[in-house]
């Protein structure tokens, strides 16, 4: 396999970057083509970005398709194969942009269909894919179909919402809880019923029971497949199917005190439910029946076991549940050796996994794991088997950006408040260069900068050849050369002390992969047919250095190794 081996002298100097003054005609970057056999979604990697806090092109302070047109180039220079780019649809923004109230039409804060036009064909001409996220578990309150649903009880669009009478008293029907506190139930004045809402009340629930909900959803995806997309990342698809009687949770043993209310029940009845996989199965038809590789990409946070589910199994379900596990787990050499072997395990031959380290919803890599193993997060997600997905700043190591009492936009937040349940700290906008506004706005941006955003910035860090972003660039660029890293085998995991180690194997090429989770310097023996050569130090100073029997790793370093001598 000499074509995919690295030359004996690598440079730790940074590739030329894209300038941050781009446009939207530049042509499409090259693939490995031996990774042409496998599915893109296989060996590729996405790149989540969050709209409202990637570029702002015309000064009102919030991110739009044009900002992320013109960035592009730097996501070439990434080397990302996708961008999956959260909610753009048009949306009171009571949970920005998760509440839909039309699903064909873009949001005129994000622009208009001839945005999303440029922005797909420019995407597709560097050769990126475009995921979009698709909502169906719920619609704005403000949606024309909602608008007739609630006009009265016997309008042909009653029953595309969960509508049922008080109980006893005027009670709401059960016990559910929404996700963000209180009741899931709103009661209608006009009609005299409660609709269900698992999201905020701005959000009621469609009923994919009926056939009619069932068809027009599946309309939307060939609404946005007819134009060129790539596939969907399906939001909150674990809620999508309640049980038809309603029954009440039974409380959650394990729940305590200031952890979210929602979770004090086990959800049997309203989450996870065995019709959803109808469902899915319809929408993987859909994606099926078009060209390229269409992909779908399913957010349930479940148990690993009840999470392969989503695979599908008599018919297709999602290529890709999203596993989450890696934001959930302790950031423990052991617990992640379990996991990825608990996770490996539970994959079928014909399931491709995938791993997570974080996303909108969820606090940022840097403050969970600190500054420094966050380079060895970016390792790990970026040498395990399965498709990786970074969540846009993670590649400059941005951390969670406190948010004043008074800037608080979350709704999450302001319904639970001091429960660290709000997400604004982890969607702060991009930071570009520098500047005031770190060259994402004209304006005043919709949430914060962190206070350190006029040094960890990608202009900056770009410059710098022992950067974060450096790193992950370098991580990308040996992924897409080392077969073994982007589609090869698992073979094994195991600890020694505070070191994680695993191998990854492609026909006449092994890399192992050591990290180091402690604040001290660890040695550890190598077999004689392990490892002799080290390819990439997450220090970025290491390249090409022989090793012979021990690898002595410094505190918080991860490398990984060749056995070629």
């Amino acid at each position: 396999m000499q074509a995919t081996r690295l030359a004996a002298k690598r440079s730790t100097a940074p590739r030329a970057h894209a300038p941050l003054t781009e446009a939207c005609d530049a042509p499409a970057s090259a693939r490995n083509p031996k990774l042409d056999r496998f599915a893109w979604w296989q060996s590729g990697i996405v790149y989540q970005i969050y709209p409202r806090s990637f570029k702002d092109s015309n000064g009102d302070g919030i991110g739009d398709l044009d900002g992320i047109c013109q960035r592009l180039d730097y996501l070439v220079s990434l080397g990302v194969d996708a961008i999956w780019v959260s909610p753009m649809y048009p949306s009171p923004m009571a949970d920005f942009g998760y509440d839909v109230s039309d699903y064909t039409d873009i949001d005129a804060r994000f622009g208009d269909l001839a945005a999303f036009d440029r922005l797909l064909a420019a995407a597709h001409r560097r050769g990126l894919r475009v995921i979009l996220d698709f909502v169906p578990n719920h619609t704005s309150d403000q949606h024309p179909w909602f608008l007739e649903s609630r006009s009265s009880r016997d309008n042909p669009k009653r029953d595309w919402y969960v509508w049922r009478d008080p109980a006893a008293k005027g009670a709401v029907p059960n016990n559910w809880i929404s996700e963000f506190g209180g009741s899931a139930w709103e009661y209608d004045d006009t009609t005299g019923q409660y609709y269900y809402h698992a999201f905020l009340k701005q959000q009621p629930d469609l009923n994919w029971r009926n056939p009619d909900v069932r068809t027009a959803m599946l309309g939307v995806m060939r609404f946005w497949l007819d134009r060129g997309v790539d596939g969907f990342r399906v939001d909150a698809i674990h809620h999508l199917i309640e049980d038809e009687e309603l029954r009440d949770n039974p409380p959650n043993p394990d729940w305590r005190p200031g952890q979210s209310p929602a979770r004090s029940q086990t959800r049997i009845y309203n989450l996870d439910r065995e019709e959803v996989h109808h469902s899915i199965a319809a929408m993987r038809a859909v994606a099926d029946s078009y060209p390229g590789q269409r992909v779908l990409i399913g957010e349930a946070s479940l148990p690993i076991k009840q999470l392969m589910a989503y695979y599908g199994s008599d018919v297709p379900g999602f290529h890709l549940p999203f596993n989450f596990h890696l934001i959930k787990t302790p950031w423990d050499p052991d617990a992640i050796a379990r996991l990825i072997e608990e996770y490996e395990s539970h994959l079928s031959p014909e399931h491709w996994p995938n791993w997570v380290l974080g996303n909108h919803d969820r606090s940022r890599v840097a403050s969970r794991v600190g500054a420094k193993q966050a380079r060895v997060a970016a390792m790990l997600l970026l040498t395990l088997r399965g498709t990786p997905t970074i969540y846009q700043g993670e590649e400059i190591g941005m951390a969670d950006v406190p948010i004043p009492a008074d800037r608080v936009q979350d709704p999450w937040e302001r319904n639970v408040p001091g429960l660290g349940l709000g997400r604004d700290p982890e969607r702060t906008p991009m930071q570009w260069d520098a500047s005031v506004n770190a060259g994402f706005t004209d304006g005043v941006p919709w949430l914060p900068f962190a206070a350190d955003h006029r040094r960890e910035n990608v202009e900056t860090q770009a410059a710098d050849p022992r950067s974060i972003h450096t790193l992950y660039r370098e991580l990308i660029a040996l992924r897409r050369r080392e077969l073994a890293l982007s589609v090869g085998a698992h073979v094994s995991v195991g600890t020694v002390g505070p070191v994680l180690t695993y191998r990854r194997y492609h026909p006449d090429r092994w890399i192992t992969v050591a990290l180091n989770f402690s604040e001290q310097a660890q040695e550890i023996a190598l077999r004689p047919t392990e490892a002799r050569r080290i390819l990439l130090s997450t220090h970025l100073d290491r390249a090409s250095e022989s090793l012979s029997g021990t690898l002595r790793l410094r505190a918080n370093e991860g490398v990984a190794m060749s056995s070629d001598p």
